[in-house]
């Protein structure tokens, strides 16, 4: 790595809440069924105990947060009063976030909060907003009863609904549907009913993902009956086209933007886009991984913290489970596995300036690419030619990237 090349990138911070009311057969994120009443207050000054210690160690009070994202588990659990509290005390660690408020005008901070509609009161949206909330993100999944049924979710339809209409009247700014395809026993036309019912809602931005069967799942050890690829390819085409027509912009794999006329706020989620552009983020919570760029030592370090909630919540153990320099060797593919999901170009020199390595580590590879049909660019010969990935590239994207591996 050449240091006089690598640059501090934005600095988001994603926060960790591990409680679910159940798990979901299909996840294999860090996540905890409810048996007893959660800790709100040992876990929110675990958590702010958490951020001062990585601060402290990476050197960060000088850097402004770009955007906050609060996981799971469910963060709707937490009541709004809680995640206010929260929110000031992350605010008040960073000096450039810290002397507009929290609701001002001023604070650009996207601060997103994943929400489920079962654990979603009439009030609750409003006083998520209230606390310093920006944007949520409901988990929806699926409109059909028996879809939910099958994936373990605790709402059903209406509630569905009812949460993104509460979510408009809220006094968020903005708000996604998560929304999965290539459900067990589901349809081509199903998928598609369901991806047009999620429009009907008008949220500004979807996540339509297709379900995949993880290790250390429910769904790994008893698999259930998923549709055919051909199925699955027909459920992508037709339902990229549906969104498109309907004002949706694909701006990475999963996530699409609604496109109003005339309109200036960008509706792309700034944090997500971090990570894709390999930009920094501390995570604080159980299992929580944060990424930071060192510009003095010319390194890059990821963190893992505790994963199981009795050891993060242990006043007698550190938060922190594992600390390690990212390598010259792996700094190619982990940039290229996060920045390939995006539809935009980059350049070389942002490349260098992410990484810290010569445009050269990855230049052959992207002609190779390029030779594939998998990705183009405007001028392969100067850093700064614009690089994309192809049509082809998309679709094929697990090939494209084995190349830098």
């Amino acid at each position: 790595m050449n240091s006089s090349l690598l640059t501090a990138p934005p600095l988001s911070l994603y926060i960790h809440i591990p409680w679910c009311v159940e798990k979901c057969p299909y996840c294999d994120f860090n996540s905890h069924a409810l048996k007893s009443q959660i800790p709100e207050a040992d876990y929110v000054d675990t958590l702010v105990a958490d951020l001062d210690a990585d601060i402290a160690r990476f050197d960060l009070s000088e850097r402004p947060l770009h955007s906050i994202f609060i996981g799971g588990g469910t963060p709707s659990l937490f009541s709004a009063d809680a995640i206010k509290s929260l929110l000031e005390q992350v605010l008040s660690r960073f000096k450039k976030n810290s002397s507009d408020g929290i609701n001002s005008s001023k604070n650009k901070i996207e601060i997103t909060l994943e929400a489920n509609p079962g654990t979603v009161e009439a009030d609750k949206f409003i006083a998520f907003a209230k606390a310093g909330v920006t944007r949520l993100s409901i988990g929806v999944q699926s409109f059909e009863s028996d879809k939910l049924l099958k994936l373990g979710r605790i709402h059903n339809v209406n509630q569905a609904k009812v949460a993104a209409n509460l979510a408009h009247e809220s006094g968020v700014k903005s708000f996604n549907l998560d929304l999965m395809h290539g459900l067990p026993n589901q349809s081509l036309e199903n998928a598609l009913d369901d991806l047009k019912t999620a429009i009907s809602l008008q949220p500004d931005h979807l996540s339509w993902y297709q379900l995949t069967i993880e290790p250390n799942t429910a769904f790994h050890s008893k698999p259930p009956k998923l549709p055919q690829d051909e199925v699955l390819w027909s459920i992508q085409d037709q339902g990229f086209k549906i969104l498109s027509d309907a004002g949706y912009q694909q701006y990475e794999i999963s996530a699409f933007r609604l496109v109003k006329d005339n309109e200036v706020d960008d509706k792309q989620c700034q944090h997500n886009l971090n990570y894709w552009n390999f930009g920094d983020y501390l995570g604080i919570g159980c299992g929580a991984h944060g990424k930071i760029t060192d510009t003095k030592k010319g390194i890059i370090q990821r963190t893992v913290k505790v994963k199981h909630p009795k050891g993060y919540l242990d006043p007698n153990r550190e938060p922190l489970d594992h600390l390690n320099t990212v390598t010259d060797d792996e700094l190619p593919f982990e940039y290229m596995m996060n920045r390939l999901r995006l539809f935009s170009s980059f350049t070389l020199a942002e490349y260098q300036q992410r990484t810290g390595l010569a445009a050269e580590t990855v230049l052959p590879i992207l002609r190779q690419a390029q030779s594939k049909k998998m990705m183009d660019c405007s001028n392969s010969s100067s850093i700064e030619g614009k690089w994309r990935v192809t049509q082809l590239g998309h679709r094929y994207l697990n090939d494209l990237l084995e190349l830098f591996l």
